[in-house]
C-alpha cells in the first residue's frame, strides 16, 4: 500500500512539475510572440506632446539654407530642369522683379509647374523654404 501511495505521489509531483514547466513555456512563447509583433516605429505628428521631445531638426543641429539647397534644390535648380531658374543666373532676379519674393515663396510652398509642393524638401518649414529661395537669389 505504501508503494502504491509513493508511486501515486511521485506521479502527481511529476505531473505537477510538467504542468508548471509547460505553463512557463507557454507564457515565454506568448511573450516572445508579443515582442515579435510589436511595431518597429511610431508616427508622431508635429506638436504631438505624447511622442516626447524629438526635434524635427537633424542630429547635427539646425539646417542652413545652403544645406537645404545642396540636398533638396540643387538637383533641379542647379541644371535648370524643366524650366527651373538656375542657381547663379539672372533668371532669379527677373522672377523676383516680376513676381516679388512672397509669390516665389508661395510657389515653392504650394508647387508650380513641374515643381511639387515644397520641392523635394517635404520636411522643410516655410521659413526654411524662404531662406533657401533667398539663398538661391543671392547666388
Amino acid at each position: 500500500m505504501k508503494a502504491i501511495i509513493s508511486k501515486a505521489s511521485t506521479a502527481l509531483c511529476t505531473l505537477g512539475l510538467t504542468f508548471a514547466a509547460l505553463s512557463a513555456q507557454a507564457v515565454t512563447s506568448e511573450d516572445v510572440i508579443a515582442e515579435r509583433l510589436m511595431p518597429v516605429g511610431k508616427v508622431c505628428l508635429q506638436g504631438d506632446e505624447s511622442c516626447g521631445s524629438a526635434s524635427a531638426a537633424p542630429a547635427g543641429g539646425a539646417r542652413t539654407a545652403a544645406d537645404i539647397v545642396a540636398v533638396s534644390c540643387n538637383s533641379c535648380h542647379g541644371a535648370g530642369v524643366l524650366g527651373a531658374p538656375k542657381i547663379g543666373s539672372g533668371e532669379w532676379a527677373a522672377r523676383l522683379d516680376a513676381k516679388g519674393l512672397d509669390t516665389l515663396v508661395s510657389h515653392a510652398i504650394n508647387g508650380i509647374g513641374a515643381m511639387p509642393p515644397r520641392g523635394t524638401c517635404s520636411d522643410c518649414s516655410d521659413d526654411e523654404i524662404k531662406a533657401s529661395i533667398e539663398y538661391m537669389i543671392a547666388q
